[in-house]
């Protein structure tokens, strides 16, 4: 039962060829107030995919892989997005190139954690202070999950790539974001760039930070490099990432950066 004067939603939106969870809560704001915000957000997410949609013939996306349009054509966020690739790719020294796939720019290893983050944002703005949107691996979490009358961090399990069902490792967080990408995913669909084959850096690369975007991309850049990525931690611009994860080849796991995971 929700308590007086606690508003509190969940959804579900099929969108981005996934489903997107959307749990928010409020001290302050009703359940109505908190609704009108989910459909900024169911909104919001369809938006997206009309933009940044790789299926969609008609999105930007598909346009700009066709040549049909120039980057400094496109719109504000689309421009946006294509910069913040290309910070990822040169922090991860182009384990994550967007533009090093069969058809041209593809921004999808980035722009769910992007747009999960906005999404917070949009419902910041309609009296939401306890936030998790949740698509398919990539969460953006805020203000702590609301249990009664206390605040807890948010738990998140991350999954054993080779059983799904067993849940591996668990990370407790306020703020910020956690992306985890894995071959349970979609199978081996991750490209090396380097190499054009599939990545056999990683089973499972899990990133907890505060843009969820960069932790999308940096999930991505672990499977293709493995340990050797963990060098990349040492920017500056990192050094509020954490990384776990686990190997290929052995059946071990490692973790590096400010938070550690539970044991």
């Amino acid at each position: 039962m929700t308590p007086l004067g606690v508003g509190h939603k969940q959804a579900e939106i099929e969108v981005w060829g996934t489903v997107v969870f959307v749990d928010v809560a409020s001290q302050t704001a009703s359940e109505s107030e908190l609704e009108i915000g989910l459909e900024k957000v169911r909104e919001y997410v369809h938006h997206i995919d009309e933009v940044f949609s790789t299926y969609k013939s008609e999105s930007i996306i598909s346009k700009l892989r066709r040549k049909e349009l120039d980057i400094d054509d496109c719109t504000h966020e689309v421009r946006e997005v294509w910069n913040r690739c290309g910070y990822a790719r040169e922090i991860t020294q182009g384990a994550f190139d967007p533009w090093a796939v069969a058809g041209g720019f593809d921004p999808s290893g980035l722009v769910k954690g992007w747009a999960a983050d906005r999404c917070c944002e949009i419902l910041k703005g309609h009296g939401a202070q306890h936030i998790q949107i949740n698509a398919a691996g990539d969460l953006s979490l805020r203000g702590g999950h609301l249990v009664g009358a206390e605040v807890i961090p948010w738990s998140i399990g991350v999954v054993n790539p080779e059983n799904t069902d067993e849940i591996v490792q668990v990370f407790n967080i306020m703020d910020g974001a956690i992306a985890t990408s894995g071959t349970y995913e979609r199978g081996a669909h991750i490209i090396d760039p380097h190499t054009g084959l599939i990545a056999i850096g990683a089973k499972s690369a899990t990133i907890i930070g505060p843009d969820g975007g960069l932790a999308d991309a940096l999930a991505t850049a672990l499977m293709v490099d493995g340990r050797d990525g963990a060098g990349w931690f040492g920017h500056e611009e990192l050094a509020d990432y954490s990384a776990w994860v686990i190997e290929r080849n052995e059946s071990v796991a490692w973790s590096l950066g400010p938070l550690e995971p539970n044991q």
